[in-house]
């Protein structure tokens, strides 16, 4: 099986650059898709992302940048996508190179708005790609922790378990990344963007004061709502206390890298969303996660107080202590 061949990074954020450094410690060369040319240049004038993660040193001779996505996809086999979900469907705009027959890795936590559709399904859906020829990054495995070679476990999900393995040994495994493998593409990906909801949840907690005790109490009936969810819109046999759900759903709402817990944190402390988003100067992924949730869950009718009190906060302008105060009347 031929696997992974030349690989390219699409995307040139926190992540991607993370992912970049991992594959690199196995690869001798990569494609790197970024938009931006001066974005480029200034990374091959200084050695590392002027804008993210930039204590990662990279050999630029070992890097083939471009900005232009078609040039990139043409010259790759396997393509590892880590652009912010709700920018995805513009740069695949500009593809007039077929990817069907590519090797396609997700490593995007979010839902493509509009279509509501997890990543995979997008791909799969819009440009053809066969379900065994996609695969997802996952798990608890944050970028700045990845800078500092801490230890870290990333989940590879993909329908044909061969790839997963091979992809996860060949590119993905080393002294500081400890890899596994799943079946389960939508769970995985769902987990992933619930957590980034959950987390929203939690930050906007500590900004109201609600202590440890609470937090914990929250995050307990968020992995009751999770597995609700999974076992509604993709039923199959998990494990909802993997690393992959469990773990990224903890590491997720507790960190202080988590840019969802800072940007509800925000929300919690008085800051309007559009002030929170502009101060941040990142993506909360859950932001737009908690629509595309809701929206689906109008068809599926779980029980989702979190996700809801999150909306309703984020979409209705609800105040907070007011909205958390009717969530905390429903847990025990």
């Amino acid at each position: 099986m031929k696997l992974p061949g030349k690989i390219a990074i699409m995307g040139g954020g926190s992540w991607a650059t993370a992912i970049a450094k991992i594959v690199l410690a196995q690869a001798d060369s990569i494609n790197w898709y970024m938009r931006r040319d001066d974005r480029i240049e200034e990374f091959k004038r200084l050695g590392h992302n002027p804008a993210y993660l930039t204590s990662v040193r990279f050999d630029i001779k070992n890097i083939n940048f471009s900005s232009d996505i078609n040039k990139v996809v043409k010259e790759s086999d396997t393509l590892i996508f880590v652009t912010p979900s709700p920018y995805l469907k513009s740069h695949l705009k500009k593809l007039k190179t077929k990817i069907k027959d590519k090797f396609i890795v997700t490593a995007i936590k979010g839902i493509v708005p509009d279509e509501n559709l997890i990543v995979s399904d997008y791909f799969h859906q819009v440009y053809g790609v066969p379900e065994e020829n996609i695969a997802v990054i996952a798990g608890p495995c944050h970028a700045e922790e990845v800078a500092l070679e801490r230890l870290s476990y990333l989940t590879i999900g993909c329908k044909d378990i061969d790839k997963a393995k091979i992809f996860a040994r060949q590119q993905l495994a080393g002294h500081y990344i400890k890899t596994s493998v799943s079946p389960d593409v939508a769970g995985i990906e769902y987990a992933s963007v619930l957590k980034n909801i959950y987390a929203i949840a939690a930050g906007i907690c500590s900004g109201l004061k609600y202590g440890d005790n609470f937090q914990a109490v929250l995050i307990s009936n968020a992995i009751q709502e999770m597995n609700r969810f999974l076992n509604t819109v993709h039923p199959v046999e998990r494990s909802i206390d993997d690393s992959a759900y469990l773990g990224d759903l903890l590491v997720t709402s507790y960190s202080n890298f988590s840019r969802n817990r800072v940007f509800g944190t925000m929300i919690g402390k008085g800051y309007s969303v559009k002030s929170a988003q502009i101060e941040m100067e990142m993506i909360a992924e859950g932001y737009y996660g908690t629509k595309c949730i809701k929206e689906l869950n109008k068809h599926l009718h779980v029980n989702m107080p979190i996700v809801d009190a999150v909306y309703n906060i984020l979409y209705e302008r609800i105040s907070p202590m007011i909205e958390i105060k009717l969530l905390t009347d429903s847990f025990r």
